[in-house]
């Protein structure tokens, strides 16, 4: 075990920086996949880039190929590639509360030359437009898309068969959210019932949907989901549920509430890592927490707590017993779950912040399958790419 802080003042135990990349100055990052020696990245949206493409085929050094702008009033901070498509999410841009126009959907790359990406199709959403979605395997895709008539955004399946022309293939909303229906909220005041997205495995779909907490459905049927089971945390522990991530080979689930700002958070909840057991799907339980960092994070500026897991997309880094997680001023978190009753940290990365920025928010990660760790700084840092020390199991 080797732990500590660097000459560079990175924090660090088990892992080594390996390479990063500013992006040209652009580097508020977020949603990062690696795919055939290319890192595809989006962006926050601070500025006029929305995505960039690098060549990490030599992750020492990578190098920027190719960025492509985001519509005004948009952002476009997540990017997902499978074969010769990626898919970028469109959505109204926070940072552009003013705007009275932007695009709304998913937008469709052909990036057979990733140096050249070149669009051919767009899916439309009314409204905000689409959050995140997941796109491992062609054609499909999940997202999390407004819809007219709904509170907020709702899962939705789509068809890339044409990828000029994506057609929606079915969707599910929680009840209460279909308003030009007739339906009615069943949350209270301050808390928000909607879709952040969805993890797919076989004909499961493991979801976040924010306050109101997790999601299981059964699309066996892709144009009619249904319900299997809600698990609602409890207001008084739990907000913002992000990730639902199905760990191979178990009936477990680990899952997210994302850090939304500074601080101890709404009520003094403090955001955690749940380890769901799943043995029965029709009444997930939790079973335990991942543990919360060590040191004084809170007390550091930015958001300090969880947001995203790897979630060990095909042909990715696979495990069922390590989990890497995204801590914002915590940066990197490494968990053995061999004991899901009693999860351990084995290794962290905590670099210093960007060049002008108060501290690290370490936003969004993918592991490759040769363990290369590529993981994102919303807060201007770009990409990193670390390197393990160890073997993690």
């Amino acid at each position: 075990m080797v732990a500590g802080v660097d000459k560079a003042g990175i924090e660090a135990r088990d892992l080594r920086l390996l390479g990063r990349h500013t992006l040209g100055g652009h580097g508020d990052t977020m949603h990062v996949n690696v795919q055939d020696g290319f890192a595809y990245v989006g962006h926050m949206g601070d500025d006029a880039i929305g995505t960039s493409i690098l060549d990490v085929s030599q992750p020492a050094d990578p190098k920027l190929v190719a960025q492509i702008e985001r519509p005004p009033g948009t952002h476009s901070h997540k990017v997902q590639v499978v074969g010769d498509l990626m898919v970028v999410n469109h959505e109204r841009n926070p940072s552009e509360p003013d705007a009275k126009d932007w695009s709304a959907g998913l937008a469709i790359y052909d990036v057979s030359r990733p140096w050249q990406p070149r669009q051919v199709g767009f899916f439309r959403t009314p409204g905000k437009g689409v959050h995140r979605m997941t796109f491992w395997e062609q054609p499909y895709v999940s997202m999390s898309g407004s819809a007219e008539g709904y509170t907020d955004q709702i899962f939705i399946l789509a068809d890339l068969h044409d990828p000029a022309a994506p057609a929606e293939v079915g969707r599910w909303a929680l009840p209460g959210m279909h308003v030009a229906a007739g339906e009615q909220p069943s949350w209270p005041a301050g808390r928000n019932g909607k879709h952040h997205h969805s993890i797919i495995r076989g004909d499961r779909a493991y979801g976040g949907w924010w306050d109101a907490g997790l999601v299981i459905l059964d699309i066996s049927d892709l144009a009619n989901p249904q319900l299997v089971s809600w698990l609602e945390f409890g207001a008084d522990v739990s907000a913002n549920t992000h990730t639902a991530f199905p760990v191979p080979g178990r009936d477990l689930l680990v899952v997210t509430d994302e850090c939304v700002q500074a601080g101890p958070g709404p009520a003094g909840i403090r955001k955690q890592i749940r380890v769901v057991d799943i043995s029965d799907e029709t009444s997930p339980r939790v079973i335990s927490l991942l543990p919360v960092p060590e040191g004084d994070y809170r007390d550091r500026p930015g958001r300090s707590g969880p947001h995203n897991l790897h979630e060990m997309r095909p042909g990715s880094f696979q495990s069922s017993r390590t989990i890497h997680a995204t801590y914002f001023n915590a940066g990197l978190r490494v968990y053995d779950i061999t004991d899901a009753s009693a999860p351990v940290e084995i290794a962290y990365f905590v670099p210093p912040a960007a060049p002008g920025g108060a501290a690290i928010q370490f936003n969004d990660l993918t592991v490759a399958a040769d363990g290369l760790i590529y993981a994102t700084d919303r807060a201007g840092g770009g990409l990193y790419i670390i390197e393990p020390e160890v073997e993690f199991p």
